[in-house]
C-alpha cells in the first residue's frame, strides 16, 4: 500500500494521529521500532500505546477540572485513546486509571481492524524529505532520527529528566498495617494507604537524603527535571516537610487501624503513602508519586522500611531516563508544521505538552489538521476557549520561546473569563469550554468527514 500519510511512533500520539486519519479513509503507514530490534531505555515491552510512567489518565472531573475536560473533549471527537481507556480502567476514586496491557492491546486491536492502515515495526532514522508526515516519537526519540531533527530544525532539541515509580505486587502488602480508602472517601476505597508516625516519617525522609542515586553522565549534568514528575528524593532535598504536603499527604485519610473509643473512625497519620491499582486483575499496585532516581539495592531496602511494605515485592523498580523536546513556538507554525519543512507535522510529546491525555490530545489534533490538508478543506482549530485549544495555542505561538518548558493543560492556559467569583471559576470554564467544542464540532468539515 502507498500511504497518503507516513506517521512515526506508535505511542498515544501516534496511535491517536493514524486512528483519525485510518476512520477516514485515508491510507496511513504506522511505524514503530519497537518490536523490531530495537527499544527505549524506559519501554518495557512492543506494544502499541504503552504506558511507562503511571498508568493514570489523572483526574476524570470534567466539570471542575481541565484535564478531566480534556478527556471529555476528545470523547467528543472518538478519541481511540479515551475508548481504549474505557476497556480498561481500573478503580482510582475520580481519576481514570487503566490497566497498562488491557489498554495497549485494545488500542492495537482497533487499529488492526482499520483497513487503510499499515503497521511496520522499523525504526526511521531521517525525516521524509517529502510527502505527508507525522512524528510522534515522544520524548525518547532514537539518536539517529533525533539528529536529523536537529538538522532540520536548526537548534538543538531541549532535554529533561523523567522519572518512574515502583510497582509492587498485592499480595505481598501487609493490611494488617495498610488499609484501602481514598481521601475524604471520595470515589470509594481505590487506594492502599500505609501510615507513618512521626519518627517513621523522619527516618524515612533521612533515608531518601542518604540513599545512593544514580550517577549522571558527563552529557547530562545539566539537564533539568520537570516538576511534574519530579523523584521523590528531589522533593525531600526540599524541606523536611515538603513531602507531607505533597505526595504522602496524610490529610482526609483516617487510619482504622488507629481507632480509639475517643475516634472510633481512626486519627490521620503524620504521612501516607498511597498505592494505585495497576491492572484490570489488581495484582500490581502504583505507588503514586514515588518516581525515584535511587539505586535499584537502595530502594528496595528503604521501601520496605515503610509500614505495610516490610516483604513488598517489585514487579517493577523506579528508574530515570531523559526526555528531549521541540521548541515548538519557535519551530512550528499553528498547524504542528515545521517552518522550514511543512510536510512534516510533530506531534505529542516531542511537542513540549506533557502527560499521557495531553500527549493523545495532540496526536488527535495533528490527525484532523493532516486529513483536512488531504481533502483541502480549510483547517478551523478548536477555540481557545475549549482545552485542546488552549494546549495547542500554547504549544504553537502563545508560550515564550525562550523560557519554553513542558506543560500540563491547566486553566491558566485559557483565556480570562472576567469577574467571576473563585468558587465559580472552573465551572465557568469547563461551561465555556463545553459550549465552544460544541459549535466548533457542528461547523468543522473535518469532523464531518469521519
Amino acid at each position: 500500500m502507498t500511504p497518503d500519510v507516513h506517521i512515526i511512533g506508535g505511542g498515544l500520539a501516534g496511535t491517536e494521529a493514524a486512528w483519525q486519519l485510518a476512520k477516514r479513509g485515508v491510507r496511513v503507514r504506522l511505524s514503530e521500532m519497537r518490536g523490531g530490534g530495537d527499544s527505549t531505555p524506559a519501554h518495557q515491552g512492543a506494544g502499541l500505546a504503552e504506558l511507562v510512567c503511571s498508568n493514570s489518565f489523572r483526574s476524570d472531573d470534567h466539570e471542575n477540572n481541565a484535564v478531566g475536560l480534556l478527556h471529555h473533549e476528545m470523547r467528543q471527537l472518538d478519541s481511540l485513546v479515551m475508548r481504549a481507556a474505557v476497556v480498561a480502567q481500573v478503580p482510582a476514586g475520580s481519576a481514570l486509571a487503566v490497566d497498562r496491557d488491557v489498554f495497549s492491546a485494545e488500542v492495537e486491536q482497533a487499529l488492526a481492524a482499520q483497513p487503510t492502515l499499515e503497521v511496520v515495526r522499523e525504526r526511521i532514522d531521517v525525516l521524509p524529505a517529502a510527502g505527508l508526515t507525522i512524528v510522534a516519537t515522544g520524548p525518547l526519540t532514537a539518536a539517529a532520527l533525533a539528529q536529523s531533527i536537529g538538522s532540520a530544525t536548526g537548534a538543538d532539541s531541549l532535554a529533561f529528566f523523567d522519572a518512574i515509580a515502583p510497582i509492587i505486587h498485592r499480595d505481598s502488602i501487609n493490611m494488617d498495617v495498610a488499609w484501602m480508602a481514598a481521601r475524604w472517601d471520595k470515589g470509594g476505597k481505590d487506594y492502599i494507604n500505609c501510615p507513618m508516625t512521626r519518627e517513621q516519617y523522619y527516618a524515612f525522609h533521612q533515608g531518601l537524603m542518604d540513599g545512593e542515586k544514580t550517577e549522571f553522565r558527563e552529557w547530562e549534568a545539566n539537564t533539568p527535571y520537570f516538576e511534574g514528575c519530579m523523584p521523590i528524593e528531589v522533593m525531600a532535598s526540599r524541606g523536611v516537610e515538603t513531602l507531607r504536603f505533597g505526595p504522602m499527604k496524610p490529610v482526609g485519610l483516617d487510619n482504622p487501624h488507629w481507632a480509639t473509643p475517643e475516634h472510633p473512625s481512626g486519627r490521620w497519620p503524620y504521612a501516607v503513602v498511597q498505592l494505585r491499582q495497576d491492572n484490570k486483575l489488581g495484582t500490581l499496585w502504583n505507588m503514586v508519586g514515588f518516581q525515584t532516581k535511587l539505586k535499584h539495592a537502595e530502594q528496595v531496602r528503604l521501601l520496605r522500611t515503610i509500614p505495610g511494605l516490610e516483604n513488598a515485592e517489585f514487579a517493577r523498580l523506579g528508574g530515570l531516563h531523559r526526555n528531549t523536546f521541540l521548541n515548538s513556538p519557535e519551530l512550528l507554525d499553528r498547524q504542528l508544521r515545521l517552518k522550514s519543512a511543512p510536510h512534516v507535522r510533530f506531534a505529542g510529546q516531542i511537542t513540549g505538552c506533557e502527560g499521557y491525555v495531553e500527549s493523545a490530545s495532540v496526536g488527535l489534533l495533528a490527525g484532523l489538521m493532516t486529513a483536512a490538508e488531504l481533502t483541502g478543506d480549510e483547517w478551523l482549530g478548536p477555540p481557545q476557549t475549549t482545552a485542546l485549544g488552549a494546549l495547542l495555542s500554547h504549544i504553537t505561538g502563545d508560550a515564550e520561546a525562550e523560557t519554553y518548558q513542558p506543560m500540563n493543560i491547566n486553566f491558566g492556559l485559557f483565556p480570562t473569563l472576567g469577574d467571576i467569583r473563585k468558587k465559580q471559576r472552573k465551572a465557568a470554564y469547563t461551561d465555556r469550554a463545553k459550549a465552544d467544542l460544541a459549535l466548533w464540532r457542528s461547523t468543522s468539515p473535518v469532523l464531518a468527514s469521519a
